[in-house]
């Protein structure tokens, strides 16, 4: 049974990883209950200091990213990374290279990283970029970068 859309953000505010993962994935699927639960969340935002980071490949956008990362967590401050990768043309989800870059933060409860494919997006940047990073201000994050 899935839990009423009330619970799941209060859920998400208190930092819990699989309610901020499942809203993550019902975003990027466009799910009916993700409005409503951005809806709850929204007078939750706008606390975290949003980074975007682009550039052609190869040019350190996740060692920037990584370092960036480091930097805060070592202030004890939370950090949601939103790793955006190229579409698979096998499986439709992310190629995964960035997060494979950040191993170093994998184990670390205050640092979130969710990768996400731009599913043909254009622009480098998923659609659902922007819910996302506003669904991790809720959720505490005080720094989310992608």
């Amino acid at each position: 049974m899935a839990l009423p859309v009330e619970k799941w953000a209060e859920s998400v505010r208190a930092g819990d990883v699989r309610a901020v993962s499942r809203a993550i994935t019902a975003i990027e699927n466009h799910q009916p209950e993700a409005e409503a639960l951005l809806r709850l969340l929204f007078p939750y935002t706008g606390q975290a200091y949003l980074t975007g980071v682009t550039g052609a490949p190869g040019t350190g956008k996740s060692t920037l990213v990584d370092r960036l990362a480091a930097y805060h967590r070592k202030r004890k401050e939370e950090v949601g990374v939103i790793a955006v990768d190229p579409t698979s043309p096998y499986s439709g989800g992310a190629i995964l290279g960035d997060r494979v870059r950040m191993q170093g933060h994998a184990g670390d409860a205050g640092t979130f990283i969710r990768s996400m494919a731009t599913r043909g997006f254009l622009g480098g940047l998923a659609r659902a970029t922007a819910e996302v990073a506003l669904l991790l201000d809720a959720a505490g994050k005080k720094h989310v970068c992608w």
